[in-house]
């Protein structure tokens, strides 16, 4: 099994460390270069720098972008790691030594992070080079990759002890090694924020139904509602804009197990209008993942067909 050990800002670990977010945003301030070290459930270490030097915590990598700073903050809000944007800001502008206030950042989405108390503080592995500026890749098959990995399971497990293994919304990582880490990683849920990016990134950062790809006016929209344990999967995603959005989530239009769109006769009856949106009846979606397990899935479409629409 693969790891990764990502070199860790310590005011970002510090400000999250004394909560329990659900995820967070890992982000680095260049926004350059996509992440595609890990699977999605893949572990991902926080490594602190020195003077500590050691490991002071994971999260379950979910999924990554490239996103202007303001929309990484609307995804994420605090859970990029400080209380307002305008320190965020700061920090960003900080590493990258310029005045850009909405520089595109790279995302990485961490599901059930969690954060060691400082006696559960792991040593850095002997191999770990102080001269890495981001990261470094592990693996269990090699000698001191599982002796890490078993160290770290056996800490980890006693931080994820009451996060439920039934819910819908968990998902298992295929292991090439299931001796390591079986028990920890059954236990991952994504969060919200992983999923809007998760779903951002599936959909090529384009909408759906009409290919519109301006990023502050795209939002990822659930298929089955989430308070109608509707999970956090990107096969229960679309990226709409946000009209589109608004509509799909009224049952004024829908997207058939075939991915068409139906737009219904209620809008025309109730707001005598709808012609910007009738365009689209009858047409295939635009937009699809290329990943064919991260379209979207026809038992979450035939619900809102069968459950939101209003035919």
């Amino acid at each position: 099994m693969k790891y990764y050990l990502g070199a860790t800002d310590w005011r970002w670990y510090n400000y999250l460390s004394g909560r329990t977010p659900e995820d967070v945003n890992f982000w680095r301030p260049g926004g350059q270069t996509a992440f595609r070290v890990l699977e999605p459930g893949g572990p991902f270490l926080f490594k602190l720098k020195s003077p500590h030097n050691t490991i002071g915590g994971m999260g379950f990598f979910a999924a990554q972008s490239q996103l202007p700073l303001s929309l990484a903050w609307n995804t994420f809000q605090s859970r990029n790691g400080f209380d307002t944007l305008e320190q965020f800001r700061t920090a960003i502008q900080q590493y990258r030594g310029d005045a850009d206030r909405n520089p595109l950042i790279g995302c990485i989405a961490l599901t059930n992070p969690v954060f060691f108390r400082e006696e559960d503080w792991i040593p850095a592995p002997t191999n770990w080079s102080n001269s890495i500026v981001q990261g470094k890749t592990y693996n269990t098959q090699d000698s001191v990759g599982a002796a890490l990995w078993q160290r770290l399971e056996a800490t980890v497990a006693n931080y994820l002890t009451n996060v439920p293994t039934t819910s819908s919304n968990a998902f298992v990582v295929a292991e090439d090694t299931p001796q390591y880490g079986e028990s920890v990683l059954r236990k991952v849920r994504i969060g919200q924020g992983a999923f809007r990016l998760s779903v951002t990134d599936a959909y090529a950062k384009r909408c759906a139904i009409t290919g519109e790809k301006t990023l502050p006016v795209l939002e990822a929209a659930h298929i089955r509602p989430y308070a109608s344990a509707g999970p956090n999967l990107t096969t229960n995603g679309l990226l709409l804009r946000s009209d589109m959005h608004k509509l799909f989530d009224e049952g004024y239009l829908t997207i058939t197990p075939d991915f068409k769109v139906e737009v219904s006769k209620r809008i025309r009856e109730e707001f005598d209008n709808g012609k910007e949106y009738y365009q689209y009846h009858g047409k295939d979606l635009l937009i699809l993942p290329r990943a064919v397990n991260n379209k979207p899935s026809a038992l979450y479409l035939e619900y809102h067909n069968s459950n939101i629409f209003q035919a």
